[in-house]
């Protein structure tokens, strides 16, 4: 393991529940739901006719011959990380040392729909000249790097709904590697569509509470039936310990390790034994040279299927064993933002990262009846005091074709 500290110094959000870090935050511990009823034509014929659309349009915040040229994706990207970067205090760094690591789970899925039909129904000199490099799945990296200028290189894992956490990941590596010095790293995701909508419908994955859509994300509740397709980004600036300090800069939290693995079990569901989630997990600790006691807390991927809630669990026990699992706090922010695919990963690190910084765990809403199955300590009801001994929490992302993230933070 390096010995390269590597630490959190910026944030930035923009999600169902806000515009910014401060106001997503706070929505997370009011228990609020970000989730509302799509008032569109198209969703008349659509089994589910609801989503997590962004509390603030891009269209709010950058101009408008930006908004032609960047897929909605790399607009939610370019604005949390500004906020991230003004967080971190514009920090003074060579661009040779300054690297991006920015995930989408699927890219600019919606320039692809929407170029297409522009194609079919004008014809193809009408399609925009800015077609290719918005529907790159590496647009989001590359509208971020180009921003910044960061030339220490920029990465794109996409790994479906880890894809965000694989990024934050990758940024911790790039640092710990001597290649860079600070990494914007975070992810994306914009694809509330019908085409979306319907294919998710059409694989039995989404909720269909229409009648109810802020009750309907419900990790962990024994009558959920489904996610809620939600969009949005987060973004972290990581710095080397060294130098974020020589710059006196704020440090939110230690980024310390992360573990990976894969399941190899099914394209969709995940192994129910656990296995791949918990070694995932281990993985993580060790990175970070933490023991499962240290985990206070775990920001759970529960994204409020039938099958993957309860089998995270069992892999947060079988990963930190007996003694330690029962004394962990587990949530889903899921409940409150839906699912932001690609980006659910960064922006649930946001939530872990707060959670250790201000000593308050938010709860998961919506749980009516606790799945019986569930074996861990879930935080529900209200916000949860987090012990001013708590050493470490873990943010965990899980994505179609069985890739396992797990991230740990420390406190500083």
């Amino acid at each position: 393991m390096s010995t390269t500290e590597v630490v959190v110094t910026g944030l930035g959000a923009t999600t169902p529940l806000g515009g910014d870090v401060a106001t997503t935050w706070s929505a997370l511990l009011e228990g609020r739901s970000g989730i509302s009823t799509i008032e569109e034509d198209w969703t008349a014929e659509l089994p589910v006719r609801f989503a997590g659309v962004a509390a603030e349009d891009p269209s709010t915040k950058l101009e408008r011959h930006r908004l032609r040229r960047l897929d909605r994706t790399q607009q939610f990207s370019l604005i949390a990380a500004h906020e991230a970067w003004r967080d971190a205090g514009e920090p003074d760094v060579d661009p040779v040392r300054l690297g991006a690591a920015v995930s989408s789970g699927i890219g600019g899925i919606l320039t692809i729909l929407n170029q297409y039909d522009t194609f079919r129904e004008k014809g193809w000199r009408r399609v925009s000249p800015f077609t290719v490099p918005m529907l790159m799945p590496n647009g989001p990296v590359a509208a971020v790097a180009l921003e910044f200028g960061a030339q220490a290189g920029a990465h794109a894992a996409v790994s479906a709904c880890a894809s965000s956490a694989e990024a934050i990941a990758d940024g911790i590596k790039l640092i710990r590697s001597g290649r860079a010095d600070v990494v914007i790293a975070g992810g994306t995701e914009a694809a509330i569509h019908p085409l979306n909508l319907a294919s998710f419908a059409a694989m039995r994955a989404l909720s269909t509470r229409n009648d109810d859509p802020q009750g309907a994300s419900r990790p962990f509740d024994a009558n959920r039936d489904g996610f809620v397709m939600s969009e949005g980004a987060g973004m972290l600036v990581l710095e080397s310990a060294e130098h974020a300090a020589a710059r006196g800069a704020r440090v939110y939290a230690v980024a310390a390790g992360a573990g990976y693995s894969c399941d190899a079990h099914d394209i969709v569901q995940p192994d129910p034994e656990g296995t791949g989630q918990a070694r995932a997990i281990l993985d993580a600790l060790a990175d970070a040279d933490l023991k499962p006691g240290d985990i206070a807390h775990v920001n759970a991927h529960a994204t409020s299927t039938p099958m993957g809630d309860v089998g995270e669990t069992v892999a947060i026990r079988k990963a930190l064993g007996d003694a330690a699992a029962d004394s962990v706090a587990v949530t889903s922010t899921k409940s409150m933002t839906g699912h932001l695919l690609g980006g659910a990963g960064a922006v649930e690190s946001i939530a872990t990262i707060l959670a250790l910084h201000h000593g308050q765990i938010p709860a998961t809403i919506n749980i009516e009846e606790l799945d019986p199955g569930v074996v861990v300590d879930v935080v529900r009801e209200k916000p949860r005091e987090l012990s001013a001994g708590a050493v470490a929490a873990l943010n965990q992302s899980f994505g179609f074709g069985g890739h396992n993230i797990a991230v740990a933070f420390r406190r500083p």
